[in-house]
């Protein structure tokens, strides 16, 4: 027994020493949280526009950068507001809109909340059919603590068709190629790991998420279509993953990464 006692202190200490170990390699300086969030421009799944709610959520996983999908701007059916705007203020992050079309009075597409200060934005228009609801995505760079520049993309795919979304994959492939520091994207894809849209992505760029867990819908997840993505892949180290599931705020679950950023030399 005594030998046994022995043992597991000893065990207890050990794991404690590679914790502590693990927490001094990490640098703090270096370490980026990022949430991707389909907000429905802010219905609940009770049926009523609660934009505390999806704050609520949003400051419990403690980002760094937020993308979101699904944002209304001065839009009848939010009552004319701003909404990332209105989640900035309710989070305290810097927010930032980008159009992919008009809607309803307003403007309808992405939305980044962000604690860093914005370098540089860029909105870029997707491709889609005739017909088909246009797609964007929204390119931010920001500053790190450690002084690094990094650049953030927020997007949402095509839900109808898979020739859209390949062509929404391949044309922001084409736009990433172009950027000359480490990136990361997040957002709803609308589309499942094995698909020829995610192989597209994957071919330069690495999920956080390594069991792929799925995220949509919130009330009992069966699928996977809300990614963050890292590249270079050799730059970013994968801190941890998790699948946010909120019955309420959205149809969708929130996906929170946590990536550190290493040194160009490492």
């Amino acid at each position: 027994m005594k030998g046994f006692r022995a043992s597991l202190v000893f065990m207890i200490l050990l794991t404690s020493v590679f914790q502590a170990v693990g927490q001094e390699n990490v640098d703090s300086s270096r370490v980026v949280r990022v949430l991707s969030f389909n907000i429905l421009h802010g219905e609940t799944m009770k049926g009523d526009f609660d934009l505390e709610q999806i704050a609520r959520e949003i400051r419990q996983a403690e980002p760094d950068l937020v993308a979101m999908q699904e944002v209304d701007l001065y839009t009848g059916r939010v009552g004319g507001l701003d909404l990332a705007s209105e989640l900035g203020l309710l989070t305290r992050m810097v927010p930032l809109f980008g159009s992919a079309m008009p809607y309803d009075g307003g403007e309808y597409g992405e939305g980044i909340l962000s604690r860093y200060s914005f370098l540089s934005s860029r909105n870029h228009a997707l491709p889609a059919g005739e017909g088909k609801e246009p797609r964007a995505a929204l390119e931010v760079r920001v500053i790190l603590k450690s002084g690094d520049t990094v650049a953030f993309v927020g997007t949402h795919f095509d839900h109808t068709g898979d020739v859209d979304r390949i062509n929404q994959a391949t044309e922001l492939r084409d736009i990433l190629t172009e950027v000359d520091l480490p990136i990361l994207l997040a957002g709803d894809l609308n589309a499942t790991p094995e698909s020829r849209t995610m192989a597209l992505l994957f071919s330069d760029l690495e999920p956080s998420c390594v069991d792929l867990a799925p995220t949509f819908p919130s009330d009992g997840p069966r699928v996977k279509i809300d990614y963050i993505l890292y590249g270079p892949p050799d730059r970013w180290k994968v801190l941890e993953s998790r699948v946010i599931c909120d019955t309420v705020a959205s149809d969708h679950c929130a996906l929170l990464s946590v990536l550190e950023l290493l040194p160009a030399d490492h």
